[in-house]
């Protein structure tokens, strides 16, 4: 393949749509090339903004209707038929049935009432999700389109996947775009650092091997960043060699 087909990959790069031979020769190729890394990254930050916009958060007037409606709802009776009981000969199995019959109906209501709390709080989690993931969106989107954004590409430790720094001097933040990496394992994450000459200084955490982070806090001189596998919820320190080092130089 020539380097004029390389240069017309980004697009099908960035949404996966690659065989993994073209994917691999493509990624050695974004190693060196920083107008195609600037397109991947333009690529993967609109795409992550429309699966955002394509996301649907329930209304908050019918999530109220449907939680104020649940303590007026009858559970349904259950559709199989009861055991046969003589009815000429009363019994404690007969007498035993309404009590039955109520600790059932019990057990469904807290059931029913717990599902309802869980759906909530998923809810209310998944909307703060979204609420987080369009907000660093937005900074990256803007990362790249100030006039004096640069980038910088790699590849990851054992040539899986790249990782691509955006930043601008002028806005004093950087963002990291990560495309096709290993994911980090059960109980791990990838951690991102500002490199402060040496010094590893922490910068946000990926939970996965794609996606978008704006990093936390400025540049504040920073020479370039790290890429580290750390357990999940970070470390003060890196706790690992890097699997990535990209520099601003």
């Amino acid at each position: 393949m020539t380097v004029a087909d390389l240069h017309t990959l980004t697009g099908a790069y960035a949404t996966h749509a690659l065989e993994p031979a073209e994917s691999a020769e493509f990624e050695r190729h974004l190693a060196g090339c920083p107008a195609c890394a600037l397109e991947v990254a333009e690529f993967a930050a609109t795409l992550a903004r429309l699966a955002a916009a394509d996301s649907v958060v329930p209304p908050e007037a019918l999530k109220a209707r449907v939680l104020a409606a649940l303590p007026t709802l009858r559970q349904e009776a259950p559709r199989t038929a009861p055991p046969a009981v003589d009815a000429r000969r009363p019994g404690p199995l007969r007498r035993g049935l309404p009590r039955l019959a109520l600790a059932a109906c019990l057990a469904l209501a807290v059931g029913a009432g717990g599902v309802a709390v869980q759906q909530h709080r998923e809810a209310d989690r998944a909307r703060a999700r979204a609420t987080a993931l369009q907000q660093a969106q937005d900074h990256v989107a803007g990362l790249l389109a100030a006039p004096d954004a640069r980038t910088a590409t790699g590849a990851a430790a054992g040539g899986a996947g790249v990782g691509t720094v955006v930043w601008s001097p002028s806005r004093d933040r950087a963002a990291f775009l990560a495309s096709g990496m290993p994911a980090p394992g059960a109980g791990s994450t990838y951690q991102l650092w500002f490199n402060d000459s040496g010094t590893m200084r922490p910068a946000g955490l990926l939970p996965g091997g794609d996606g978008a982070l704006l990093l936390s806090g400025p540049l504040d001189g920073a020479s370039g960043i790290g890429v580290t596998v750390e357990p999940a919820g970070g470390s003060a320190h890196p706790s690992s060699a890097p699997v990535m080092l990209l520099s601003f130089g």
